[in-house]
């Protein structure tokens, strides 16, 4: 090291611990976070080697013997593939990208509302799907649309023959995105409702001195504005692009449904943890994780080329 990179670092670790003394409090705030990251996110990173192993839980990580790239043949030569990764895709892209765009309109809607009672109330409702879980929620589908459910005694109140929904292909998927609008489309909208809150309220006066009415205001102003937050929970949102969370899947399918809903997250749990295949669902996971940073960084690439905000880095 030279002199000049010594006295770089030297002025670097001063500054460091200038703005720890200053800011202490702070930092002690996030460190619960920064310990969280580090035990829940990056310390596991290194069971990927799992994947790379024949793994015996007798014999641990240092002493499984390496196999290559043995599991992640078995995955891509199996059988079963091509139909889970195209269902993962279908479904990811559904609510990626299909539904991503209804806490959007659900927060610009809700910001329109002017009585604080009402729009409270109305925040309040489809807050409260969210703390439910999975189980209730595939539950109540099943008792909504099952033989003595809601959407069946409509259907004979009309004269119509009773179906099953959740035993017929054709059906899983359009549950499969009502379901999510309806359960997690409500919470989508808090972050774009702070978003919306923080903006200058001087802008628009200005603008309806100017002339403007409210359909312009919302072309001209609070669009542009709310891009730069759409566009970061976007990139958030592909990371997680084929992981689309065991519970709802898994919650809502059937044995007949199988051949449209299982995913990777139900085929690892049905195929992989209960028949005890660890470095298989560790190879799984792995190939995952790789197409969302792919995906992550292909898009933030994309974001910073064609857009003014740019992407989250």
């Amino acid at each position: 090291m030279t002199s000049v990179q010594r006295k770089k670092a030297a002025s670097g670790f001063r500054g460091l611990a200038g703005d720890l003394r200053k800011a202490w409090p702070l930092y002690l705030m996030v460190l619960p976070g920064v310990i969280y990251l580090i035990a829940f996110r990056y310390i596991p990173m290194l069971g990927s080697v799992v994947a790379f192993q024949d793994y015996s839980v007798f014999k641990g990580i240092l002493g499984s013997p390496f196999v290559g790239l043995k599991y992640f043949e078995k995955l891509f030569s199996s059988y079963d593939f091509s139909r889970i990764f195209g269902n993962t895709l279908i479904l990811g892209f559904i609510k990626t990208i299909l539904l991503f765009p209804v806490p959007v309109i659900l927060a610009l809607m809700i910001n329109e509302i002017k009585r604080t009672a009402i729009k409270k109330g109305v925040q309040t409702a489809i807050y409260i799907p969210h703390f439910l879980s999975w189980v209730i929620v595939g539950g109540l589908v099943f008792d909504i649309l099952g033989v003595g459910g809601l959407f069946n005694n409509v259907r004979a109140f009309l004269g119509m023959e009773t179906i099953l929904p959740m035993q017929k292909e054709s059906w899983f998927r359009p549950i499969y995105a009502a379901s999510s609008i309806w359960k997690e489309s409500g919470w989508g909208t808090v972050v774009y409702l702070a978003a919306l809150s923080s903006m200058d309220p001087s802008i628009y006066e200005s603008a309806a001195i100017d002339g403007a009415n409210r359909f312009q205001r919302f072309i001209y102003i609070t669009l542009p504005l709310l891009v730069p937050t759409i566009l970061t929970l976007f990139l958030i949102n592909i990371g997680g692009f084929l992981d689309l969370g065991f519970e709802q899947v898994y919650n809502l399918q059937t044995p007949m449904t199988y051949e449209v809903s299982d995913i990777f997250d139900t085929y690892v749990y049905r195929v992989g943890i209960l028949q005890a295949q660890y470095s298989f669902t560790t190879a799984v996971g792995l190939f995952q994780s790789v197409i969302g940073l792919i995906l992550v960084v292909t898009f933030n690439t994309l974001a910073n080329k064609y857009t003014d905000d740019g992407g989250l880095w």
